[in-house]
């Protein structure tokens, strides 16, 4: 059965079935996909019931995967998933929940804020496959903007003004935004800003888009202030309803996405009951803007 694909929303999303990723890739399927998320950014696979080996070895038809360390407090000797996998669940390493005051469940709600992923890494990434295992009864939807639909829905005026922008980010502007303040000395050299442009064009495509996420949280050149309510104002335009897909998970779905093209957070879910996803992230292979003096 040779892979199709279905658009799911006016502006992006597309379903994908005649995929088995239980098993390897032919050359044709991995190019068919990634075509597939130049076009439509977000991809969702239903029914994958596959193991973390299975997900890295999909991943890795788009690139290198991108390596776990310095996306977390967690220290290497609590991590639950030994796989290379990002751990994106409400668990710890007993496969227990993690408790109310848990400094890692804690700092995990930034992903409930909208982002992109490792924006806050000079070289930030490009795809995210999460993969659903256990799923939480209640809440826990994923939300995705398009960011090139925004983009193009601002006026020539606003293009104009931020097209040279450069921005900072770091997880403490993301997690300092809920009130997760507490580092060690090791976590903020760890964290520390990196640029990045505010307005990018694709690789391929050469689309522009905006590259917004709750990790940016100064704009060079601009007093502090200035530039949280700029980002804010952005954000703000660039979720609206027109531009969101809202993904209800079902058990074993994997959902792609191209973070160069995209927005997203999870939505409050209950903490009472397990939810655990798996992510795993094909590195970027370039940096959007030169990273001298950042410091």
């Amino acid at each position: 059965m040779p892979v199709a694909i279905q658009k799911l929303h006016r502006h992006f999303v597309g379903e994908v079935s005649g995929v088995d990723l239980t098993r390897p890739l032919t050359a044709d399927e991995a190019r068919e996909i990634e075509a597939g998320m130049d076009q439509y950014a977000v991809l969702v696979f239903h029914g994958q019931d596959i193991t973390d080996e299975q997900q890295q070895a999909f991943a890795c038809n788009f690139g290198e995967l991108e390596t776990t360390r310095g996306n977390s407090v967690t220290p290497s000797g609590d991590a639950r998933i030994a796989s290379g996998l990002s751990d994106v669940s409400n668990l710890g390493k007993d496969g227990k929940l993690l408790p109310r005051d848990n400094r890692q469940r804690l700092f995990n709600l930034g992903n409930c804020l909208w982002h992109s992923d490792s924006s806050f890494r000079a070289i930030p990434a490009k795809f995210s496959l999460l993969s659903a295992r256990v799923l939480n009864p209640k809440g826990g939807n994923t939300e995705f903007a398009d960011m090139r639909a925004a983009y193009d829905a601002l006026d020539e005026e606003t293009k104009a003004e931020i097209e040279d922008m450069i921005c900072e980010h770091s997880l403490m502007t993301s997690r300092g935004s809920l009130g997760f303040v507490d580092y060690t000395d090791e976590e903020k050299e760890t964290f520390k800003p990196v640029r990045q442009r505010l307005v990018r064009a694709h690789p391929v495509h050469g689309r522009k888009s905006l590259y917004l996420s709750s990790h940016a949280g100064s704009i060079l050149g601009m007093t502090v202030p200035e530039a949280r309510l700029l980002l804010r104002d952005l954000i703000e335009h660039a979720t609206q309803p027109e531009f969101v897909y809202v993904h209800k998970w079902s058990l074993h779905d994997l959902v792609m996405w191209d973070n160069r093209q995209t927005l997203h957070r999870v939505r409050r879910y209950d903490q009472s009951q397990p939810r655990d996803m798996r992510r795993a992230t094909v590195a970027g292979t370039s940096p959007t803007v030169a990273q001298q003096a950042v410091n």
